[in-house]
């Protein structure tokens, strides 16, 4: 009885013990380690990444497996016109980017240039591919460049998306350029601000 009664306080201690989180509690590693997505195409591209990160030491393939796992927010797209800007004088090297490459209306001459990407829209790759470029997969990256050589990788701008020009000071605060969530344009609604006290604040 004694012995049980003992096996018993041990066993509401370990319990104890656990809930406070003394046993190591949750691991607060919080990077991805696989991609969220159910593509199959691109978990046999993190496959053929994670054998190449393995079996070579190209910090390369590293940061493509890592880009990989991103949600779409941080894999955003780079237009054609950003593409010839940073691909000017590299006429010999790939461009790289896990994401999409988009069209660009305002860009009227493209350079042959040879570009792996994700994903490209379709009036993009017929452009670049009637330059005379190449527009690569990154299974055929990984047969070219396997260890990422004469490749130049690039990001697009993930902080121009529409809903980032509202995070920051609150909108009427002094010295604030952050957008106010307003529900229509109109003359009512939020004009003037700054200049009457009745419209938010006065300056």
């Amino acid at each position: 009885m004694y012995l049980q009664n003992e096996f018993s306080v041990c066993e509401l201690d370990l319990v104890g013990l656990a809930c406070n989180g003394s046993l190591g509690g949750k691991s607060k590693k919080t990077k991805r380690t696989a991609p969220k997505s159910d593509d199959v195409y691109l978990k046999l591209l993190v496959k053929l990444y994670r054998f190449l990160v393995r079996r070579s030491n190209s910090n390369f393939n590293a940061v493509i497996l890592k880009r990989l796992f991103m949600s779409k927010v941080n894999k955003a797209p780079l237009s054609l016109s950003r593409l010839v800007e940073f691909m000017t004088g590299k006429d010999d090297k790939i461009a790289v980017l896990v994401g999409t490459i988009t069209d660009d209306l305002r860009v009227h001459e493209i350079p042959a240039m040879k570009v792996t990407a994700l994903r490209f829209t379709e009036r993009a790759r017929a452009r670049i591919e009637k330059a005379g470029g190449e527009c690569l997969t990154f299974d055929q990256l990984a047969l070219r460049a396997p260890l990422g050589q004469n490749t130049v990788l690039l990001r697009g701008p993930k902080n121009s998306r529409e809903a980032v020009k509202h995070f920051g000071p609150a909108p009427g605060v002094p010295h604030s350029n952050t957008k106010p969530y307003v529900r229509h344009k109109g003359r009512k609604f939020e004009k003037a601000r700054g200049k009457r006290k009745s419209r938010g604040f006065k300056v």
